[in-house]
Protein backbone atom coordinates (compact mmCIF):
# COMPACT_ATOMS: atom_id res chain seq x y z
CA UNK A 1 0.00 0.00 0.00
CA UNK A 2 1.09 3.23 -1.32
CA UNK A 3 0.34 6.77 0.74
CA UNK A 4 0.56 9.99 0.68
CA UNK A 5 4.30 11.39 1.21
CA UNK A 6 5.41 12.96 4.18
CA UNK A 7 6.40 16.58 3.63
CA UNK A 8 8.08 17.91 7.18
CA UNK A 9 8.18 21.64 8.30
CA UNK A 10 11.51 23.05 8.43
CA UNK A 11 10.54 23.00 12.31
CA UNK A 12 9.64 19.40 12.14
CA UNK A 13 12.80 18.63 11.18
CA UNK A 14 14.62 20.83 13.77
CA UNK A 15 12.17 18.67 16.11
CA UNK A 16 14.09 16.02 15.31
CA UNK A 17 17.78 17.28 15.09
CA UNK A 18 17.24 18.58 18.71
CA UNK A 19 16.09 15.19 19.65
CA UNK A 20 18.77 13.51 18.53
CA UNK A 21 21.33 15.62 19.54
CA UNK A 22 19.65 14.84 22.84
CA UNK A 23 19.62 11.03 22.29
CA UNK A 24 23.42 10.94 21.05
CA UNK A 25 24.47 13.38 24.22
CA UNK A 26 22.26 11.90 26.82
CA UNK A 27 21.57 7.81 25.52
CA UNK A 28 23.71 6.30 23.14
CA UNK A 29 24.19 6.17 19.34
CA UNK A 30 22.06 2.90 19.78
CA UNK A 31 18.80 4.96 21.42
CA UNK A 32 19.22 7.48 18.87
CA UNK A 33 19.03 5.07 15.50
CA UNK A 34 16.23 3.72 17.42
CA UNK A 35 14.24 6.93 17.74
CA UNK A 36 15.06 7.37 13.91
CA UNK A 37 13.60 4.36 13.12
CA UNK A 38 10.60 4.65 15.30
CA UNK A 39 9.99 8.23 13.47
CA UNK A 40 10.21 6.57 10.34
CA UNK A 41 7.27 3.59 11.49
CA UNK A 42 5.21 6.40 12.56
CA UNK A 43 5.75 8.76 9.63
CA UNK A 44 4.85 5.30 7.23
CA UNK A 45 1.86 4.58 9.47
CA UNK A 46 0.34 8.27 9.30
CA UNK A 47 1.41 8.34 5.30
CA UNK A 48 -0.87 4.80 4.82
CA UNK A 49 -3.72 6.36 7.21
CA UNK A 50 -3.39 9.72 8.05
CA UNK A 51 -7.26 9.62 9.50
CA UNK A 52 -6.10 7.54 12.28
CA UNK A 53 -4.15 10.53 14.30
CA UNK A 54 -6.00 11.70 17.54
CA UNK A 55 -7.79 15.50 17.09
CA UNK A 56 -7.40 16.00 21.03
CA UNK A 57 -4.54 18.99 19.88
CA UNK A 58 -6.99 19.97 16.74
CA UNK A 59 -9.73 20.71 19.91
CA UNK A 60 -7.53 22.24 22.50
CA UNK A 61 -5.84 24.84 20.01
CA UNK A 62 -8.96 25.51 17.74
CA UNK A 63 -6.53 24.28 14.62
CA UNK A 64 -8.88 22.13 12.35
CA UNK A 65 -7.35 18.99 10.90
CA UNK A 66 -4.79 18.58 13.15
CA UNK A 67 -3.75 15.09 14.31
CA UNK A 68 -0.95 13.89 16.20
CA UNK A 69 0.57 10.33 16.37
CA UNK A 70 2.76 9.11 19.10
CA UNK A 71 6.54 8.13 18.07
CA UNK A 72 6.33 4.39 19.88
CA UNK A 73 8.65 3.62 22.52
CA UNK A 74 9.81 7.43 22.67
CA UNK A 75 7.79 10.08 24.05
CA UNK A 76 7.71 12.01 21.41
CA UNK A 77 4.42 12.88 19.22
CA UNK A 78 4.07 13.87 15.30
CA UNK A 79 1.70 16.44 14.51
CA UNK A 80 0.39 16.96 11.15
CA UNK A 81 -1.92 18.28 9.12
CA UNK A 82 -3.58 16.22 6.00
CA UNK A 83 -3.18 17.87 2.71
CA UNK A 84 -4.93 16.71 -0.49
CA UNK A 85 -1.49 15.13 -2.18
CA UNK A 86 0.32 15.25 0.81
CA UNK A 87 0.80 14.60 4.88
CA UNK A 88 2.14 18.36 6.11
CA UNK A 89 4.21 17.68 9.48
CA UNK A 90 4.23 20.53 11.62
CA UNK A 91 5.94 19.51 15.03
CA UNK A 92 7.68 16.90 16.27
CA UNK A 93 7.35 17.33 19.86
CA UNK A 94 8.42 15.58 23.46
CA UNK A 95 4.81 15.16 24.80
CA UNK A 96 5.97 15.02 28.65
CA UNK A 97 6.28 18.93 27.53
CA UNK A 98 3.51 21.87 27.26
CA UNK A 99 2.23 20.96 23.91
CA UNK A 100 -0.22 24.17 23.20
CA UNK A 101 2.21 26.46 24.04
CA UNK A 102 4.50 24.54 21.85
CA UNK A 103 2.88 24.48 19.18
CA UNK A 104 2.05 28.12 19.43
CA UNK A 105 5.41 29.29 19.52
CA UNK A 106 7.15 27.46 16.68
CA UNK A 107 10.85 29.29 17.69
CA UNK A 108 10.98 28.35 21.00
CA UNK A 109 13.49 25.73 22.48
Amino acid sequence: MIGKPIVPREQANRDVDKALEYYLKEATDEVALGFIDALEKAYTHISRHPASGSTRYSVELNLPGLRSWPIRRFPHIVFYVEATDHVDVWRVLNGTRDIPAWMQEPGRD
